[in-house]
């Protein structure tokens, strides 16, 4: 009966060891993981819902740079959102290429974004050596 005790104690203190570690591990992940919007769930939101992040294509032929803001359309092949982005974009950015934005929409239904992340592969190709 007097070993019990010994493993009983240990048995609830590794338990309750357990239960905060995982419980610390939830908190930390949470503050890292990013989630964001398709054009077709933001569909319905509006400037009352705040800030969010969406991600999609930028649709081809609907980049237009207009002095310090990038006008785009961002896809998920079921709907459209009109994006204006304030700043320059990143070297990398691209019609018909993954995107992600952060930002509100505005009065008016479009996506003022002030942060714009672009998807590209993880693959590097030098440019082919000229000839002369």
């Amino acid at each position: 009966m007097r070993l019990a005790r010994p493993r009983t104690r240990l048995l609830v203190v590794a338990v309750t060891a357990l239960a905060a570690i995982g419980l610390l591990a939830a908190s930390g992940l949470d503050d890292s993981l990013v989630y964001y919007r398709s054009p077709a769930e933001a569909a319905s939101l509006s400037a009352a819902d705040g800030r969010l992040r969406l991600g999609g294509l930028v649709q081809p032929g609907s980049v237009v740079r207009d002095g310090e803001a990038v006008r785009f359309v961002l896809t998920d092949g079921v709907a459209d959102v009109d994006v204006v982005h304030l700043g320059d974009p990143p070297g990398v950015f691209q019609e018909g290429q993954g995107a992600l934005v952060e930002g509100a929409f505005d009065n008016d239904g479009a996506f003022r974004s002030d942060l714009l992340i672009v998807k590209h592969s993880n693959t590097y190709e030098a440019a082919p050596e000229a000839r002369p």
